[in-house]
């Protein structure tokens, strides 16, 4: 059968084995930083800590899976996009209607839901550290700033502020868990595959779960943004990938060793909710001094902050190819980009509706349907990934080897238990 035109790839304007000039191959700081600095937030660095402070090391070798498992899912979306110079949200498209029928809906309740929980995160920090203003001014304070960032700049912006984001909050987590002088032979142990009593929750959430959700199909948007949409920057966009994930990785680990060294060898624990980074805050300011505490609360605002960045720009983006599809527009409209209108209503959106979720008790059946929608994204993304790689969706050369089809049905099977487990969870939380 004959691939429907809206489907077929365009042939390639440049020869894909063109070497990209040198001014470019060497500036490798691009996407994959934004989408791994996007994916790791506050609720990401609670799971860690908690998993530290309860099991020490053991769960070590889930975060490296873990690692290794986002380095496949965003190296898939991003070869998608250098390989046809379409965007995921094409590749979904062309798998039927089923697609849109889901994503609809996800994307609107998830900015609305997401939107409050962001700048509240970004805000718990400032709250801490200046407590001249209540949370919810702060929370409104962060919303504002990061919408007019967005919102007056372009991609390169984002990039470049991300970049300082991720700079600082590597400096000062990895540097105050060398700091705490980590047992090495305890977490090479960690490496050993197992799973502690009680402990297929948090194993599940390492593995799968830190590192982001919808974000990691943003990646694809913002290699467009960046101009490396074209085969001739798959190598450029993979080193990109791995290195960035490479970081990540080594974050979730100093977060891990933190929890180890500053909780777990002291039997304390702390909340699963996000206020349990501020008692660890308390913790170290007792056990180091408050400059130790103040820096680690430093290091807080930097991730939750290059989270929101992040998402305004990435989901924005993501949400403007979405509308422009159903209105017919074709890929790259000036609608659609940073900047456009749609662009701009998604943003909008994700901004000034949540700042009512901060003053108000969140309504149920948001808050059910974002738990639900958003547990079913990483099997959605893995399953579609491992559709679109294996077909005429993608030129030959480009499609999914043994070792990629092999990780992505890992994930698929991963991730659709973890949706289980937190699809369960959001609904027993509201009975």
């Amino acid at each position: 059968m004959a691939l429907p035109e809206t489907v077929r790839f365009p042939a390639p304007l440049v020869d894909p084995d063109e070497p990209v000039d040198s001014a470019r191959r060497y500036k490798i700081i691009g996407p994959g930083l934004v989408v791994a600095a996007t994916g790791i937030g506050a609720a990401d660095l609670v799971a860690t800590l908690v998993a530290g402070s309860r099991y020490g090391y053991a769960l070590l070798w889930a975060v490296v899976i873990g690692a290794v498992m986002k380095i496949v899912l965003v190296e898939g979306a991003g070869r998608y996009t250098a390989a046809t110079g379409r965007t995921i949200f094409e590749g979904w498209r062309s798998l039927g209607r089923w697609t849109t029928v889901y994503f609809a809906p996800y994307i609107m309740i998830w900015g609305f839901v997401y939107g409050a929980t962001a700048m509240s995160a970004s805000a718990m920090p400032l709250a801490v550290l200046f407590p001249v203003l209540p949370l919810w001014a702060w929370a409104v304070i962060m919303g504002l700033v990061g919408f007019a960032t967005v919102w007056i700049g372009r991609y390169h912006l984002i990039e470049k502020i991300t970049a300082v984001l991720v700079g600082l909050m590597f400096l000062l987590i990895v540097g105050l868990a060398v700091y705490t002088v980590p047992n090495i032979p305890q977490a090479l142990g960690g490496l050993v595959p197992m799973i502690p009593d009680g402990g297929v929750t948090y194993t599940l959430a390492l593995a799968g779960g830190v590192g982001g959700t919808i974000t990691l199909a943003a990646y694809g948007y913002w290699l467009r943004e960046k101009g490396w949409d074209r085969p001739r920057f798959m190598r450029v966009m993979r080193i990109d990938n791995t290195m960035a994930y490479v970081m990540s990785g080594i974050f979730v680990i100093a977060t891990l060793i933190l929890g180890v060294e500053v909780l777990y060898s002291a039997g304390l624990a702390v909340s699963a909710g996000d206020k349990g980074l501020l008692e660890l805050s308390a913790v170290l300011d007792q056990r180091y001094g408050t400059v130790i505490g103040h820096l680690f609360l430093v290091g807080f605002w930097a991730a939750s902050f290059s989270s929101l960045v992040g998402v305004w720009s990435g989901v924005s983006l993501m949400f403007a190819d979405f509308w422009g599809h159903v209105r017919g527009l074709e890929n790259g409209h000036p609608a659609t980009v940073t900047g456009g209108r749609y662009f701009r209503f998604y943003l909008l959106w994700i901004t000034f509706p949540p700042m009512l979720l901060l003053l108000l008790d969140r309504p149920i059946f948001l808050v059910l349907a974002y738990g639900v929608l958003g547990a079913l994204f990483m099997p959605f993304l893995a399953v579609t990934l491992l559709w679109i790689l294996n077909t005429r969706r993608i030129p030959d050369r480009w499609r999914n080897g043994w070792f990629a089809n092999l990780c992505l049905a890992v994930c698929t099977v991963l991730f659709g238990i973890l949706g289980i487990y937190q699809a369960v969870e959001a609904v027993a939380k509201l009975l």
